[in-house]
């Protein structure tokens, strides 16, 4: 597997990648508007704006083909984890998550985590850190982990 920062060149394959695992794992559980909001929030304008500014995107490869992207925002907040429904279960997840938290900048990292991915986040290292919450028909776990080494 490898794990490269995205390019702009990668923008329809990280919104494909975001919208197949959302639509396998995610859109049956959510409102009309959930699943509008992520629509807007993957599409690969909007990613390519978030490109531009503080976050980091890293794209995992297998075999030269994508499969996996995480998201950082402002070197704290893991904003999207998605990997393609035929390369899950097979270390994706946790390697993206293992090279986002080598370039973050605080010690605390949070996650609004989908409700269906918390216990791939408490395997990652991730804690429970508040109610359930929704925003732009978006159902959410908040969920920390804290590093308590440098890297």
């Amino acid at each position: 597997m490898h794990i490269r920062p995205a390019e702009p060149k990668d923008l329809d394959t990280l919104s494909q990648i975001c919208m197949e695992a959302f639509n396998s794992a995610l859109a049956a559980t959510l409102s009309s508007e959930g699943c509008d909001t992520f629509r807007a929030v993957a599409s690969p304008a909007a990613l390519a704006t978030r490109l531009t500014e503080d976050n980091q995107i890293l794209l995992a490869e297998i075999a030269e083909q994508p499969v996996g992207m995480i998201e950082l925002k402002a070197g704290r907040h893991i904003a999207m984890l998605f990997v393609s429904p035929s390369a899950q279960h097979k270390g994706v997840g946790k390697a993206l998550v293992a090279a986002a938290l080598k370039l973050t900048t605080e010690p605390r990292i949070t996650v609004s985590a989908s409700l269906p991915s918390v216990g791939a986040y408490q395997s990652y290292g991730f804690t429970l850190a508040g109610e359930i919450a929704e925003s732009g028909g978006l159902v959410y776990q908040p969920m920390e982990t804290w590093l308590t080494e440098t890297h």
